[in-house]
């Protein structure tokens, strides 16, 4: 395994005058590509007097500036810190602190801060004589969005990143012939971690920035024959609302998508399956510290949908009990993984608290799981947000999955409330969002009797305008409790 950096440098060898990355009327060649991050990374060490492991936080904007600082910083030696453009001043505070940078690249747009901007870093400079950095170096630290408590900032070195990158291009099948969408955040693993997928195998990355036009998504789609893109499950909803079904009209073109995990309903999946019959239609699951632990893909899983699908190739899960002993097979339990693109530290933690969050190899994810026979993981629920009913547990996601069902109701979240009788300790309670302002608390209940156990009903409902979400759409349960 070699690093992403000299995989680049593979492909600039091997086909210099291919486009790497297009943006707008902008084409860059393999060749120019790594010629402008050898560049930028003489400038960060003349300018910036950058050494090794020095730590630089980037405005992580989707343009082609980023790509450059990004592999720039790497190739100086340093570590990046990519932080959303957005990122508000206490969020940006916390970081600073953490990590204590030599430089902020890039423009932030709500932070009190003046930052260097990426036309200082990218233009002029010398190509520097390139060294490899050691597999075990600190590449990046990305700090969580996380739906409970502070951010942790995830140190993921060049083994852990080159090692994402293979295990997601071997499911997918990515390959050099293949033409990405971008219109993710690269602020954040998956993202970001696209970048990296194509440019390793030799692809090109149309660089969109954002869904929020569908002229231009569709457009690009066209104009540059693009063969897969990545979404969440709430662009899907975007991109439905506001084309309808206009994306089957790519059926015959799209190789690939990939879709970050959250939820996404069984009926949204069988629309996407029945509009691109022939794409490999992919959803993964992972987490900042364990990027894609696993994949579905949802034709060939068209009758486990409902999965977070399998192991990731060169990865493995498991299920383990609250004492670390791996479970059998159909029992609930902690979804714990292994591979070689687990996490190496958290930033600012001592080893023995990091070692904390593993039993043996395995990282503790965090999330409550059944695995099968066949190795399919059913996801019941953070831990943290499992509800007790008088010693009975309660996965949120489990009755949130019926709720969503319900004619009226466009999405729910379900939290533990106090029981007032203080008889059962916790009873659940749901928040939802309606479409139907008549749908009354009685009908939601009588549709959810059949499907559910008395003790998983909930005994309370509060409408609310919107679901609290992290930036990759995962439900902040906890922010409900507040």
């Amino acid at each position: 395994m070699i690093t992403i950096e000299e995989q680049i440098l593979q492909n600039a060898k091997l086909f210099p005058a291919k486009t790497a990355l297009i943006a707008g009327e902008t084409t860059v060649t393999y060749g120019e590509l790594w010629d402008r991050c050898l560049r930028t990374a003489e400038v960060l060490r003349s300018r910036l007097a950058l050494k090794k492991g020095d730590r630089v936080i980037i405005a992580a904007a989707g343009n082609i500036e980023f790509v450059y600082t990004y592999f720039g910083v790497h190739i100086a030696g340093g570590i990046c810190v990519p932080i959303d453009p957005d990122t508000n001043q206490t969020r940006f505070d916390y970081i600073y602190e953490s990590t204590k940078p030599i430089a902020v690249l890039g423009v932030l747009h709500k932070v009190d801060r003046k930052p260097v901007s990426f036309a200082e870093i990218t233009t002029g400079g010398e190509p520097v004589a390139f060294e490899p950095s050691q597999m075990g170096d600190v590449a990046d630290v990305l700090f969580t969005t996380g739906t409970t408590g502070a951010p942790k900032g995830v140190a993921l070195s060049y083994k852990n990143v080159a090692a994402a990158a293979e295990n997601i291009n071997t499911f997918i099948q990515n390959g050099q012939d293949d033409i990405e969408l971008l219109a993710l955040p690269v602020s954040h693993s998956f993202g970001l971690g696209r970048v990296k997928c194509v440019l390793t195998k030799g692809g090109s990355l149309v660089m969109l920035g954002t869904f929020a036009s569908m002229k231009k998504f569709f457009g690009n789609l066209e104009k540059h024959h693009c063969t897969g893109f990545g979404m969440v499950p709430a662009s899907w909803g975007y991109i439905k609302k506001m084309s309808g079904q206009k994306i089957g009209q790519f059926a015959n073109q799209l190789k690939y998508v990939e879709i970050g995990s959250s939820f996404m309903s069984k009926e949204d999946k069988e629309l996407l399956m029945q509009l691109l019959p022939n794409t490999r239609i992919c959803m993964h699951y992972g987490s900042t510290e364990a990027s894609r632990s696993s994949f579905m893909e949802f034709h060939t899983c068209k009758d486990d949908l409902l999965t977070a699908g399998h192991a990731s190739p060169n990865c493995d899960i498991k299920i383990f009990s609250p004492e670390g002993k791996e479970l059998p097979y159909g029992e609930q339990g902690e979804v714990c993984v292994k591979g070689e693109h687990v996490t190496c530290s958290y930033w600012n933690e001592t080893p023995e608290r990091f070692a904390s969050d593993f039993y043996g190899d395995y990282f503790r994810t965090g999330d409550s799981g059944v695995q099968d026979e066949r190795g399919y993981i059913y996801l019941k629920s953070r831990i943290k947000e499992m509800i007790n009913v008088g010693g009975k547990k309660v996965a949120p996601m489990e009755v949130e999955d019926m709720l969503n069902v319900i004619p009226g109701i466009k999405e729910s979240a379900c939290v533990a409330m106090p029981d007032p009788d203080g008889v059962m300790g916790e009873l659940v309670k749901a928040f939802i969002v309606c479409d139907d302002d008549t749908l009354t608390d009685a009908e939601i209940l009588d549709a959810l009797r059949p499907k559910l156990e008395v003790y998983k009903l909930p005994v309370a409902f509060e409408r609310i305008a919107e679901i609290p979400k992290t930036s990759s759409g995962k439900i902040q349960r906890l922010k409900l409790k507040s």
